[in-house]
């Protein structure tokens, strides 16, 4: 009965862990975007990432548009994406139409 509690633990934590990964590099060099905001703390700057708004959304754009923004996480969201209403100052959104082209962009 432990053995399976602890199996089923160890199981767990590895999910989780794998679920907060982030992929690898795929070595290809990116556009350059605008550099981050200065001593921030990891707060998000929307106006960071305006560069995104009319282009397709992608995870690497996704990326270009945190490290602008200064943020410490970011998320596309899409037209009937359910979300939570919880303030996070350190999350970017991007908001895409139903094409997946960002709409707008915007903190929380």
């Amino acid at each position: 009965m432990f053995r399976t509690r602890a199996t089923l633990a160890t199981l767990l934590v590895a999910t989780v862990l794998a679920g907060c990964s982030t992929g690898g590099s795929s070595g290809a060099s990116a556009p350059a975007a605008p550099a981050a905001p200065a001593g921030n703390d990891g707060r998000c700057e929307a106006s960071g990432a305006d560069f995104t708004v009319g282009k397709p959304a992608s995870a690497e754009l996704l990326e270009q548009a945190r490290k602008a923004s200064g943020s410490q996480m970011a998320r596309i969201l899409k037209p009937h994406d359910v979300i939570t209403l919880e303030y996070r100052s350190e999350r970017l959104n991007l908001n895409v139409d139903d094409k997946g082209v960002v709409t707008r962009v915007n903190c929380g």
